[in-house]
């Protein structure tokens, strides 16, 4: 062990405590060890972390009976947060050491409290505990829908073990997830969304996406809401799914997008105040026909110009798939006005020639 990381481990083992109740939320106390079912923060009893120094051993070692896995703190910080350098294992360490202590006792903590399940705070945690998705199961998803070489805008990440329940009876089973940031125009996070992936990779039929009933889900605040790619000014394309919106992003990297997640939402999206015009991602169905009446309604009646853009197929990641990212460029500009091919598209015709 290098002696940054042997000094990192040995400042975690002074707060053996604090870091379980941080990381491995879903375990508990018992006298000296902190029991938990892995270092991902499963539930269950089967591994136990030593929170002070025992003749048995210093406090932070832990060690998990169903595998005989053992480590550190660091261990634990690297599994639970999916991460894969020490160097951001290391940045982690020290984002969690800088944190304000409370002298109250750990029941009235409410940095280390649980977050109400679907809630605004629950999603805000999902997101800070995963992972970029360069490298990741999470970009193999995307690549297998067409959607390659995106701006890195933070609004989407991975998690390898996302819990997943299809009812409230059911066991909670665990899945590798595309994780989606949901924000409000004041840049926020007041939602998340979950994609959770099948893990031995791409099926013609769910694309990609785990053999579960309701592979998506969302938590947190959506309504207004979106998961947003770019800053809008006075122009902005909105639209349902987060693929459809990144086929379009692909064609047009400079433009800024939303997803919305949903046709209600779509139709119930809070358009910033600055904006001059909206472009409407048209899926073709009656859900897609109601959520661009609605929004296209609305953004009138603010004094904003208002155009649907329409595919050849059922959605746009449908047409990236069939035709390819030049055709969809191609019918791109002829739906954009254009000086908002001008202004949003001219890098990418340079770059493709």
């Amino acid at each position: 062990m290098t002696r940054d990381a042997s000094e990192l481990a040995h400042r975690l083992a002074r707060e053996a405590e604090a870091v379980c109740r941080h990381y491995l939320s879903n375990g508990r106390r018992q006298g000296r060890y902190w029991l938990v079912g892995d270092a991902s923060n499963t539930p269950g009893r089967s591994m136990f972390v030593r929170l002070k120094d025992t003749p048995k051993g210093p406090a932070g070692k832990w060690t998990d009976a169903a595998t005989g896995a053992h480590g550190d703190l660091l261990d634990v910080i690297r599994e639970c947060c999916g991460l894969l350098d020490f160097r951001d294992v290391a940045n982690e360490a020290r984002r969690f050491l800088s944190l304000p202590r409370s002298n109250a006792e750990p029941s009235s903590n409410v940095a280390h409290s649980r977050a109400p399940v679907g809630s605004a705070e629950a999603a805000r945690r999902l997101f800070a505990i995963s992972q970029p998705v360069a490298g990741t199961l999470a970009e193999v998803y995307l690549r297998n829908r067409g959607i390659f070489a995106l701006r890195d805008d933070g609004a989407l990440r991975f998690h390898p073990r996302c819990y997943y329940r299809p009812d409230e009876a059911a066991p909670t089973e665990i899945w590798p997830a595309l994780i989606a940031r949901v924000t409000g125009l004041d840049g926020r996070i007041t939602g998340a969304h979950r994609t959770w992936l099948d893990p031995d990779g791409f099926d013609i039929v769910r694309l990609g996406k785990a053999p579960i009933d309701t592979p998506r889900r969302s938590m947190g605040c959506l309504l207004g809401n979106a998961v947003r790619f770019g800053t809008a000014d006075d122009v902005l394309v909105a639209g349902e799914g987060i693929e459809t919106i990144l086929s379009l992003r692909c064609a047009a990297p400079m433009l800024p997008m939303v997803a919305a997640l949903s046709a209600n939402h779509v139709a119930a999206l809070l358009l910033p105040l600055q904006l001059r015009r909206l472009y409407i991602a048209h899926d073709r169905d009656a859900a897609g026909d109601f959520a661009v009446a609605a929004v296209t309604k609305r953004a009138l009646d603010a004094g904003i110009e208002a155009i649907p853009l329409s595919p050849r197929l059922g959605d746009f990641n449908e047409d990236l798939l069939a035709f390819g990212i030049d055709k969809l460029r191609e019918v791109l500009r002829e739906q954009l006005a254009p000086q908002d091919v001008v202004r949003f598209m001219s890098l990418t015709a340079a770059e493709t020639g």
